[in-house]
C-alpha cells in the first residue's frame, strides 16, 4: 500500500489550514464614520478685500499674489537655507531609505562568498594544506500571506507622510516669512508717521518757546508740549527697538547670520488679494498636514495586516552552491563542485503572547493614527473659519477706522486754527493731535492684520484658494 500520498496531506495540512485562514491577515478596516464630514462651503463664505492683487498665480507660488518682488526674494532664499525645511528634507530621506529597505525584502536574496582556509587533519597525515573555495547563495521567502507586502506598503506610506509633512514645513516657513515681512513693512509705515508727529510736536515746542519768552504763553504751555515730544520720540524708538528684532527674525527665516543681513525701510506697496466668494471646502484636500496625517493613518492600517500575518507559517526557499579545492587551478573542476536546493516551512506554535501583543499595539496605534487624522480635520476648518472671520471683520473695522481717522484730522485742523487765533488752549489742541495720531496708528494695525489674516488663510487653505 502506498503511503506517500497520507504523508504527503499529513505535511501539508498545516500549511492548508493558514491558507484558509489567510482572509483573517488582512488590514483592519477603517471607521469612516469617525472622520468628520465635509460640508461644501465654509460657514464664514468668502470675502472680498481690496483688488489690486495680480489676477493670476502660479502653482504653489500663493505669494505673488502679494505682487512685492522683495517678499518674493526672501521666500525665495527660505526655500533655499531655511533650517527647518533642511532638516524636513533630510527626514524624508531618511524615510525614503527605509521603504527602500522594507521593499528589498520581498525580492530574492544572493550573496556570494571567496575564502581561504589553512587546516590539517589525519587523513592528510597531518601536513597543513589551503583549501581555496568559492559559493553562491540564493534566498526568497514567499510571501503567502502579505506580510511583507503589508510591511513595504506600511514603509512607503510613512515616506509619502514625510514628503507630505515636508510640504507643511516649507508652507509654513513661507507665511512666517511673508507675515514677518509684512509685519516689518507696517512698523515702516508707522516710523514714518511717529516720526512726523515729532517733527510736528518739535517744531510746535520751537515756537511755545518762542512765545514764552515774549510772555504770551505761560511755562506750563512749553512744559505741555515738551512732554509730549519726548513721550513721542520714545515711541519712535521703541518702533525701532520692533523693526530690528523682526528683522533678526527674518535673518533666521532665510538661513542668514543677522549681522549680516538687512532690509531698507520701505514704502508699503504690498496689494492685498482678493478673496473669490465662496471658496468651496474642497481645496483643504490639498492640506500637506491632514495628506500627512492620511498616509501614516494608512501606514497604521498596513501594520496591522503585517501583524496578523505573523500569525501564519512562513515559507522559505533557498539555494546554494560552490566548490572548494586546495588548488585554485581545481576549484573549477566538477569533482570539487557542489550545490543543494532546499525549501523551508515555518509555522510558529508558541512565542508566549508576543504576537498577540503585536497586533494590539498595531491595532492601537491605528486607532491613534484615526484620532490625529481626525484631529487634523478639525483643525484645518476651524483654521479656516478663523481667518475667514477675522477678514470679514476686519474689512468692517478698517471701514470705521478709516471715518475715525478722517474726523480726528479735521479735528486737529479745526483745534490748531482755534489756537492760532487764541479761541481754545494749547491742551485741547495736543488733545486733538493725540486723537489723530492714535487712530492712525490703529488704522495701520488694522490693515496689518488684515494681511496678516490673508496669509494665515492661504496656509489654511494649503497655500491658495485657487
Amino acid at each position: 500500500m502506498n503511503h506517500t500520498y497520507p504523508t504527503l496531506r499529513a505535511a501539508l495540512a498545516p500549511l492548508v489550514m493558514a491558507l484558509v485562514l489567510a482572509g483573517c491577515a488582512s488590514t483592519a478596516a477603517i471607521d469612516t464614520t469617525q472622520v468628520p464630514v465635509a460640508p461644501t462651503t465654509f460657514k464664514e463664505g468668502g470675502i472680498a478685500v481690496a483688488t489690486t492683487a495680480r489676477a493670476t498665480q502660479q502653482q504653489g507660488a500663493w505669494w505673488t499674489v502679494f505682487a512685492d518682488p522683495a517678499l518674493d526674494g526672501l521666500i525665495a532664499k527660505a526655500d533655499a537655507n531655511n533650517n527647518s525645511i533642511q532638516v524636513a528634507a533630510a527626514r524624508l530621506a531618511q524615510a525614503r531609505a527605509l521603504a527602500g529597505q522594507a521593499d528589498a525584502d520581498r525580492y530574492p536574496q544572493l550573496g556570494i562568498g571567496v575564502g581561504a582556509t589553512r587546516q590539517s587533519n589525519l587523513t592528510t597525515g597531518n601536513v597543513a594544506q589551503t583549501v581555496v573555495g568559492v559559493n553562491a547563495n540564493l534566498s526568497y521567502e514567499v510571501d503567502l500571506f502579505g506580510k511583507l507586502s503589508d510591511g513595504a506598503k506600511a514603509a512607503t506610506l510613512d515616506a509619502a507622510s514625510r514628503e507630505a509633512l515636508l510640504r507643511s514645513t516649507q508652507l509654513l516657513v513661507q507665511a512666517d516669512v511673508a507675515q514677518t515681512y509684512l509685519k516689518l513693512r507696517a512698523l515702516d509705515t508707522e516710523r514714518e508717521l511717529v516720526r512726523s508727529t515729532l517733527l510736528a510736536y518739535q517744531n510746535t515746542l520751537r515756537l511755545t518757546e518762542v512765545r514764552f519768552r515774549e510772555g504770551d504763553v505761560a511755562e506750563l504751555d512749553v512744559a505741555r508740549v515738551r512732554s509730549e515730544a519726548a513721550a513721542t520720540e520714545s515711541e519712535a524708538l521703541a518702533l525701532d527697538q520692533r523693526r530690528a528684532v523682526l528683522e533678526h527674525a527674518l535673518a533666521v527665516m532665510v538661513g542668514e547670520v543677522a549681522s549680516q543681513f538687512a532690509i531698507a525701510p520701505a514704502s508699503w506697496s504690498t496689494a492685498l488679494p482678493v478673496i473669490p466668494v465662496g471658496v468651496p471646502s474642497t481645496v483643504l484636500t490639498r492640506r500637506p498636514d491632514i495628506a500627512a496625517a492620511q498616509n501614516t493613518m494608512q501606514a497604521a492600517q498596513a501594520r496591522v495586516g503585517a501583524a496578523k500575518a505573523a500569525w501564519f507559517p512562513t515559507f522559505s526557499l533557498t539555494s546554494n552552491g560552490g566548490s572548494a579545492a586546495p588548488e585554485i587551478q581545481d576549484l573549477f573542476k566538477l569533482s570539487t563542485q557542489a550545490w543543494g536546493v532546499s525549501a523551508l516551512l515555518s509555522l510558529p506554535v508558541f512565542d508566549g503572547g508576543r504576537r498577540t501583543a503585536a497586533v494590539q499595539g498595531a491595532n492601537a496605534d491605528l486607532s491613534l493614527a484615526l484620532s490625529n487624522y481626525r484631529e487634523q480635520v478639525l483643525v484645518a476648518f476651524r483654521d479656516v473659519e478663523d481667518q475667514l472671520a477675522a477678514l470679514r471683520l476686519l474689512a468692517d473695522q478698517s471701514e470705521a477706522q478709516s471715518r475715525s481717522v478722517t474726523s480726528s484730522s479735521r479735528a486737529t485742523v479745526l483745534s490748531g486754527s482755534r489756537y492760532r487765533n487764541g479761541l481754545v488752549s494749547q491742551l485741547e489742541l495736543l488733545d486733538a493731535q493725540r486723537s489723530e495720531l492714535r487712530n492712525r496708528r490703529q488704522a495701520l494695525q488694522v490693515k496689518e492684520a488684515q494681511y496678516l489674516a490673508t496669509v494665515g488663510l492661504i496656509r489654511a487653505l494649503g497655500g491658495g484658494w485657487v
